[in-house]
């Protein structure tokens, strides 16, 4: 009897989910796909604070995408979040010209100490937008620290009029005007007054007194020596056997064994903790008497006979 087609389709179909047979290969992911995902993913570390991981998810998405803006905006924001300045500056090199990241620009070579060549974007920057309020921070910040205090305290003065009340804005500008103005205060009057505290002998030869001299320079100390000096002594690791170790035993991973263990178990120092003696605390045990016993009552009917006892039966 010929077998009918369902069957012949069942069996079929089980064969091909047999053990032996391989699995199709995955298609590739789309990389408009991939990039979705990694965008998600991007949101997700920035909400949650983890830049570091952020700035590798910018980098994958950088390598489908070489050119994409969002990605390449994002990891340079991340970077100066985190102070890597180095490599934020060599994102915006690799840019080309950097034009239309020039504030940016100079802020990292200012936050790099490299003042004059920040000063000259800044010089750009003003020239076409003279209202541009953060090359004047920026402005202010880098007279402040070169030491015109003034040049700084007017800027800053400047910026107070314009700021906006109660914003974040104008709480850092008041904390950089008090800063100016106490410098100022002690370049114009405070080191009068405490000179003028010193005693007359000191400060009538003070100004005439040549400045000290330098300190002698120390020895020079080899670099080889230092380094074998602060590394550490560490006596060298001694191999395990592994034919001595016993079974189920693993080297650094299992704990090691009760140093007590060759002790009796009354004489071990764990004797008796986390367990309960049977009947501590508890009912009355044998042989148990109580103090406060009633006296026992004597029977009018043993008085009456006598003392005589009943023999047993």
């Amino acid at each position: 009897m010929p077998p009918k087609p369902g069957q012949k389709a069942n069996v079929t179909k089980s064969a091909q989910k047999g053990p032996g047979r391989k699995a199709a290969p995955k298609q590739p992911v789309p990389v408009p796909e991939r990039l979705k995902r990694l965008f998600t993913s991007l949101c997700a570390q920035i909400d949650g604070g983890h830049s570091t991981n952020a700035i590798k998810t910018c980098d994958k998405i950088l390598r489908l995408q070489p050119n994409d803006e969002d990605a390449s905006k994002t990891k340079l924001f991340l970077l100066l979040q985190t102070e890597q300045y180095e490599d934020a500056l060599a994102l915006l090199n690799e840019d080309g010209d950097g034009s239309s990241h020039r504030f940016e620009r100079a802020y990292l070579l200012y936050r790099l100490h490299r003042e004059p060549e920040a000063r000259g974007i800044l010089q750009e920057i003003r020239t076409q937008e003279l209202d541009h309020r953060g090359a004047l921070h920026l402005e202010a910040q880098l007279n402040y620290r070169e030491g015109s205090y003034q040049t700084a305290f007017d800027t800053y003065n400047e910026l107070l009029d314009s700021a906006e009340p109660n914003s974040e804005e104008q709480s850092d500008i008041y904390t950089n005007l008090q800063a100016s103005q106490q410098h100022l205060d002690f370049v114009n009057e405070g080191y009068l007054r405490a000179l003028d505290q010193v005693p007359t002998k000191i400060s009538a030869g003070l100004e005439a007194a040549p400045p000290p001299a330098p300190a002698a320079p120390a020895a020079p100390v080899s670099s080889a020596k230092v380094a074998e000096s602060q590394q550490p002594i560490n006596p060298p690791l001694k191999k395990v056997r592994m034919s001595r170790v016993p079974a189920g035993v693993t080297p650094g991973v299992t704990p090691p064994p009760d140093p007590e263990r060759w002790l009796k178990k009354s004489e071990r120092s764990t004797f008796g903790q986390g367990k309960r003696r049977k009947g501590a605390g508890g009912g009355a045990t044998q042989g148990f008497a109580s103090m406060d016993a009633p006296a026992p009552v004597v029977s009018t009917v043993a008085t009456k006979a006598g003392g005589k006892s009943k023999k047993k039966r």
